[in-house]
């Protein structure tokens, strides 16, 4: 595209340059053989100039419109597009508080166009107010699991049972609005602290009270704390006067996000992979606290914090290969005390 374009300009280019000069040499020569007077030569070519002018910028100015128009159909298809994830007619009441659990039943998911499973034969249940933690190697399907669990995706065959009805069958709002989840890839808004903070959960945007309390228990407090204008700061370098954070500081305000919503589920991948050791540990000695209640399913590489959970899956090929507490995974002796091994060699 690079090299059409660039030939074309160039092709155009030699193109008004030869008519330009043609036509001067024609004013030019008509004046020397007295066809036209040396007053109307004058007059000629200064209009020849100003009507140059005047059509470079025009040609110009269609060319930025039609560039614009391009962005303009990307944004109205954009607008056009409809949900693709299929709603229940008669959406079944979410729990105001987890009773059963959340259970996975011979779940399985391909992605579209694909012949291969990220996810096959997936049984699990994760008790009320219990703290899970999956690992394994990076594409063994941990984080499509997290979007199965979210409703970013349906199963492709099974079901994901929320206190004993599937998922399919509660308002997908509700249902999300249950849920607190930060990503791997989390969104850097170009907007103010507060508003980063509190899209985790938009009806309380405006309780200062509410985005403050999600900051301290996020770590997002310290952060805030060293803006010139506090939350009311701007984030990001997009706009005048925004500020750029750091990696780490970045993370600490998507995990204050997340803390915002009210959800009895929090998910939590790769959450402090960007912080300092230090926060790192203050943020998961806490984790019981912040977690109090709450289901909460965490990713990580590392088994500092993945000990800390009451039960563990390790995930391979789409299947999970392991399930257990810490010390009945070590005791078994497989891929898990294996990688808890690698990892604890580092620290000696």
């Amino acid at each position: 595209m690079a090299r059409r374009r660039s030939l074309i300009s160039m092709l155009w280019g030699l193109v008004a340059s030869a008519s330009y000069y043609v036509a001067y040499a024609w004013i030019i020569f008509a004046a020397a053989g007295s066809l036209i007077t040396l007053g109307s030569m004058t007059l000629y070519l200064t209009l020849f100039r100003q009507s140059q002018n005047t059509f470079q910028s025009l040609f110009n100015n269609l060319n930025q419109l039609y560039e614009h128009g391009l962005f303009m159909d990307n944004l109205f298809s954009f607008l056009k597009l409809t949900p693709q994830m299929a709603r229940a007619t008669k959406p079944a009441v979410i729990p105001t508080q987890i009773t059963r659990g959340i259970e996975f039943q011979n779940v399985g998911f391909r992605y579209p166009g694909r012949e291969d499973w990220a996810l096959r034969n997936v049984n699990l249940t994760i008790r009320p107010g219990e703290k899970l933690a999956l690992v394994g190697p990076n594409g063994a399907g941990k984080t499509t699991l997290i979007k199965l669990l979210t409703r970013l995706y349906d199963p492709s065959e099974g079901q994901i049972l929320l206190d004993g009805v599937d998922l399919r069958e509660y308002d997908i709002e509700d249902l999300r609005r249950l849920i607190g989840v930060i990503f791997q890839d989390f969104v850097k808004y170009q907007l103010t602290a507060k508003e980063n903070i509190g899209f985790g959960q938009i009806d309380r945007l405006d309780d200062p009270g509410k985005v403050e309390f999600a900051a301290e228990r996020g770590g997002a407090d310290s952060v805030v704390a060293e803006l010139s204008d506090g939350m009311d700061s701007m984030l990001g370098n997009m706009f005048g006067k925004g500020n750029e954070l750091s990696g780490g500081q970045w993370q600490k305000i998507a995990l204050s996000r997340a803390f915002m919503r009210d959800g009895q589920v929090l998910v939590l991948d790769e959450p402090t992979s960007a912080l300092d050791a230090e926060r790192e540990y203050e943020i998961f000695q806490r984790f019981r606290e912040l977690t109090d209640g709450k289901i909460a399913v965490l990713i990580s590489h590392r088994f500092s914090t993945v000990r800390m959970a009451d039960r563990i899956a390790v995930i391979e090929g789409g299947r999970i290969a392991e399930f257990g507490s810490h010390a009945e995974l070590v005791d078994l002796g497989g891929t898990y005390a294996r990688l808890f091994d690698l990892q604890a060699a580092g620290y000696r």
